[in-house]
């Protein structure tokens, strides 16, 4: 968890300094990208809020995101990071907003993606998305690799903005 906080740290001083703030709809990392930033001291300054969104029932009751509004879209893609991105930073105002979704393992999900995959969008004042290829069926390994790679795109896509 201590290098998923140093890379907190590193976003923390960015949206403070910057007065931004962001919102995570995380699901096949479990918690893990809200609980690196929330180990911040004064994380409120730039956390407004995060969801572990890693049911059809989540999706539907926290971001009221449903089979008609992904139009035939299915999740662990981009496009389902930026849909996932796009509604929490309307939804809480945020300057900037995380999207995650992928397979952790031991298996692969429903859709047929390897254990290992994993999709993250960032949405805000600029957007990326990538998808990342662990390799690995070990589900705690890929929770904290699909959490890294997530916090080290935030940073960059921040820094980019700058």
């Amino acid at each position: 968890m201590q290098e998923l906080v140093a890379r907190a740290e590193r976003i923390a001083r960015l949206l403070k300094g910057r007065k931004e703030t962001v919102v995570i709809a995380e699901s096949s990392t479990g918690g893990l990208i809200s609980a690196a930033l929330l180990s911040i001291p004064g994380a409120s300054a730039y956390f407004l809020g995060g969801a572990v969104v890693y049911t059809k029932t989540a999706r539907s009751e926290f971001f009221d995101i449903t089979e008609e509004t992904m139009n035939g879209m299915r999740a662990s893609t981009e496009p389902y990071a930026l849909l996932l991105a796009n509604t929490a930073r309307e939804r809480f105002g945020a300057t900037w907003a995380l999207g995650e979704s992928g397979a952790t393992g031991p298996a692969g999900n429903r859709y047929g993606d390897a254990s290992g995959h994993c999709c993250i969008a960032i949405t805000g004042l600029a957007e990326h998305a990538i998808t990342i290829e662990t390799g690995v069926d070990d589900r705690y390994a890929n929770m904290f690799s699909f959490a890294a790679a997530a916090l080290d795109l935030l940073e960059a896509t921040l820094k980019q903005a700058a």
